[in-house]
């Protein structure tokens, strides 16, 4: 493949890493309890790298001149000057998948000269994926989902609302405010562009009203050497404001 010329060709492409990463699920999950701890504490498992790498692989053979960003490999200061970008979070919530739960995924956004092309993410283990693209039934919902980087304001945050949840991974909470099972998510605290950036482009697609550190996000690249305090609104809110 020389270009991601159509839609339809993007669409395609990500659902061959769909595929791919289902295929080697079985892999995938016989990594989950092999884990080793990063410097800052959090959990990466033997899933995780195989993961970028089975992705990395299955993108470099297809997209020419690609710079890749993944979380496991990214370095601050690596160039990103390829014409084609791929940013991946091989797993999301790893400390959910090393912790036996469901509730973990896969986030994967593509990009050419700078234009978004398509996003993808999943949650293999659950059989759920939204991609750009995608034209579905909104959910009405009254939950406010928050991430798990607690901090004050997500605790003040609860205490004024009727119904919140918490679930430890960023694709999931995503995949349910762009769908509008959740009314709301916020993540005060901040994560990564890898985390976020291709559930905040399916998000706008969707037709959610999204801050990124306070700002009006209408979809610009998140550079992946900082944290991003985000605030997704679904417009299906069944109680706005």
């Amino acid at each position: 493949m020389s270009a991601l010329t159509t839609t339809t060709e993007t669409r395609a492409l990500l659902q061959s890493v769909a595929d791919l990463v289902t295929a080697n699920l079985p892999t995938i999950l016989a990594g989950r309890r092999d884990i080793t701890w990063k410097p800052d504490g959090s959990p990466v498992t033997t899933a995780d790298v195989f993961v970028e790498q089975l992705v990395r692989d299955h993108l470099s053979a297809r997209l020419p001149d690609l710079s890749f960003v993944g979380e496991e490999s990214f370095e601050v200061g690596q160039s990103l000057a390829g014409r084609n970008l791929a940013l991946l979070d091989p797993i999301d919530g790893t400390e959910n998948f090393c912790s036996g739960l469901r509730e973990w995924g896969v986030s994967l956004g593509l990009w050419r000269d700078g234009l978004h092309l398509g996003s993808l993410l999943m949650l293999p283990e659950l059989g759920d994926q939204l991609m750009s693209g995608d034209r579905i039934v909104h959910e009405r919902s009254r939950i406010n989902g928050f991430s798990s980087s607690y901090n004050e304001e997500i605790g003040a945050r609860i205490a004024e609302v009727r119904e919140s949840r918490i679930f430890g991974c960023a694709v999931y909470n995503l995949y349910n405010v762009a769908r509008g099972a959740f009314s709301r998510f916020s993540n005060p605290k901040g994560a990564y562009a890898w985390d976020l950036l291709p559930g905040l482009m399916l998000a706008l697609e969707q037709g959610c009203d999204i801050l990124v550190d306070g700002n009006r996000f209408d979809g610009q690249f998140l550079e992946p050497h900082r944290r991003y305090r985000v605030d997704v609104q679904h417009r299906y809110d069944l109680h706005p404001g």
